[in-house]
């Protein structure tokens, strides 16, 4: 009797937790596109039209829509996003819409978390507005799309499209300012940071010695003021090299400069590095 009653009572826990997992009437979806060096990805539910006379009707003109279904329609970049003479700065917006008989409004809104529409629209959440224009189209769009095309290199055309109706929303994007600081950076050459890295690895693998030390006095250079940390990493190197009376002339600026900052515990590496140098 005892072991029915656990067997049942196992079964019984068994089905307590099992979940089930019912297929959405909307779907959720995504769409990531590169436009010349920024990526944007949009996250939605995608309705189906039913049978049904999806705008005029089951989605009202001139109101609010959540661009979709269940939880907020959002997009996200990492670069700005120009929409006429408006800038959209990289982050995560949600997408709000109004759909009208000739002219859509799209709304960026900061705020994410809603389900659907907020409860109060907020107007200051608005980051950014722009206009469409609705274009008739012959074939049926079942479900609703949310996608990119005419992609270049500097913008691209976002599309929406459900039913007989599309918008497209023109943009661009800063490929041209994102390239010339990427051309500029490396026309440059290597950052101080650059060689101090360089320098540390080949330190801390205890390889290539001299050309650890070529880096780190580069890494100096351009720093112009060098750091207490980084003096401490050339005088390391000098000693590996054998050169203990230039790395102790290093570890006591590192000394001082540590003093300076308030860092005992390169204060305390040095003084022991010292003594240790002028044993050698």
């Amino acid at each position: 009797m005892n072991k029915l009653v656990l067997a049942v009572g196992l079964l019984a826990g068994s089905f307590s937790q099992a979940q089930i997992n019912a297929p959405k009437l909307s779907p959720t979806a995504s769409v990531e596109q590169t436009i010349g060096l920024t990526e944007v990805e949009i996250e939605y539910s995608r309705p189906s039209k039913r049978d049904r006379v999806v705008f005029g009707e089951l989605v009202p003109y001139d109101e609010i829509w959540r661009t979709g279904a269940n939880e907020n329609t959002t997009i996200e970049t990492d670069g700005p996003l120009i929409f006429g003479k408006d800038t959209l700065q990289k982050g995560t917006y949600a997408i709000y819409t109004k759909p009208g008989k000739s002219n859509w409004t799209i709304y960026f809104y900061a705020k994410t978390d809603n389900w659907g529409n907020p409860e109060v629209w907020e107007e200051d959440q608005i980051v950014l507005e722009t206009n469409a224009s609705v274009i008739s189209t012959k074939d049926v769009v079942e479900n609703f799309t949310i996608g990119f095309d005419a992609v270049t290199t500097k913008s691209a055309m976002l599309i929406m499209s459900w039913d007989q109706v599309k918008v497209a929303v023109p943009f661009t994007v800063t490929t041209d300012e994102q390239m010339a600081v990427m051309i500029d950076k490396v026309m440059a050459g290597p950052s101080a940071n650059d060689y101090y890295r360089a320098a540390d690895y080949y330190l801390n693998e205890n390889i290539e010695q001299e050309k650890a030390l070529e880096y780190m006095n580069k890494a100096i250079e351009l720093r112009g003021n060098a750091p207490f940390w980084m003096l401490r990493k050339k005088s390391l190197i000098l000693a590996n090299l054998g050169r203990y009376k230039e790395a102790i002339a290093v570890a006591e600026e590192s000394l001082k400069a540590a003093e300076a900052a308030g860092n005992q515990a390169y204060v305390d590496m040095n003084k022991k590095s010292i003594e240790a140098w002028k044993k050698k």
